[in-house]
């Protein structure tokens, strides 16, 4: 029954929202077929899951990113403390490494020094430095041996370099030296390629040594080594005191004067040898053997009246 103001159902209309539902059913009826002869929906899947793996990676980022912090934090912290355990072992193997060189220089420097007196007939001593004056006006070093261990006023002090002075007091647990550079100190001197003799002075300068009053005609050039001579007995002979570093005439112009860089090295090491010329040990080496006992030869008349009696002895019987 139709209402006034309502239009009336057409027949178009039904069939018009039926037509897509039926459509529908026949393109789903088709790929039944299609799927069940030719597996075309398989396919179809792979292909689809292929297109929906970023869209499944981008979903399971969140989780793999906390895992991810999970270990790294994890792993911060592991290499934290191995890093700390590693740190604290290397100190320890640094200090270790620092004591095992400082024992090896010393080694090096107390075979330098031993090697300084080799060729030498002479008693060595080795001594510690336990306080230094280096003052231009008065260098002085104090030693660790005195008296009791049987150092004497006037010993010599070299060091692997050269002559670094000599001792000038006694204590009986301690001695004090003075050094080569000091300006009231003097060493007799050979230069070594020409066997020249001169006197070396010190200047108050630990790298400076003064060789004043070389005449004219001595044979001196930069670059000759000084020697102790040996002269006066204080400073046995052939230890190295310096080089030659500069010479010029002096003010009078009748002389020569000599600058020289001292062998020692003053201002560092930590021991030092005092020598001397050996006492003992001059006769080394295998024994002498004893002189011949000289024989003294008859005269002649004794010799025939030692024959006539053995010809006598000689024809009297035997009983």
């Amino acid at each position: 029954m139709a209402y006034p103001g309502n239009p009336a159902p057409r027949l178009t209309d039904g069939a018009g929202s039926t037509l897509p539902l039926l459509a529908y059913l026949a393109i789903a009826t088709v790929l039944m077929v299609a799927d069940l002869r030719g597996g075309f929906a398989a396919q179809a899947r792979v292909h689809l899951s292929t297109l929906a793996e970023p869209v499944w990676w981008l979903a399971a980022a969140p989780g793999r990113l906390i895992d991810s912090a999970g270990e790294f934090f994890t792993s911060r912290a592991s290499l934290q403390q191995e890093n700390e355990r590693l740190h604290r072992e290397l100190q320890v193997n640094a200090s270790r490494l620092h004591r095992l060189l400082a024992v090896a220089e010393e080694n090096q420097r107390l075979r330098e020094l031993l090697g300084g007196t080799r060729g030498y007939r002479l008693d060595a001593q080795l001594a510690g430095i336990i306080d230094v004056d280096l003052d231009p006006s008065r260098q002085r070093i104090v030693l660790d041996v005195g008296g009791n261990d049987g150092v004497r006023v006037g010993q010599a002090m070299i060091d692997a370099g050269g002559v670094l002075g000599q001792v000038i007091e006694v204590t009986p647990r301690h001695s004090t030296a003075l050094l080569l550079t000091d300006p009231e100190h003097a060493v007799p001197v050979q230069v070594a390629r020409t066997g020249l003799r001169a006197i070396v002075y010190g200047t108050g300068r630990t790298d400076m040594l003064r060789l004043p009053s070389i005449p004219q005609s001595g044979d001196i050039r930069v670059g000759d080594r000084l020697v102790t001579s040996g002269i006066g007995g204080r400073f046995p002979a052939g230890f190295p005191v310096g080089v030659v570093e500069s010479v010029q005439p002096d003010e009078t112009q009748l002389f020569v004067v000599a600058e020289a860089r001292p062998a020692a090295r003053l201002d560092r090491g930590v021991q030092v040898l005092l020598v001397s010329n050996s006492r003992t040990g001059l006769d080394a080496g295998p024994p002498l053997p004893p002189p011949p006992v000289p024989v003294e030869e008859p005269a002649p008349g004794d010799a025939d009246a030692g024959a006539s009696e053995a010809a006598t002895e000689a024809a009297e019987p035997v009983e």
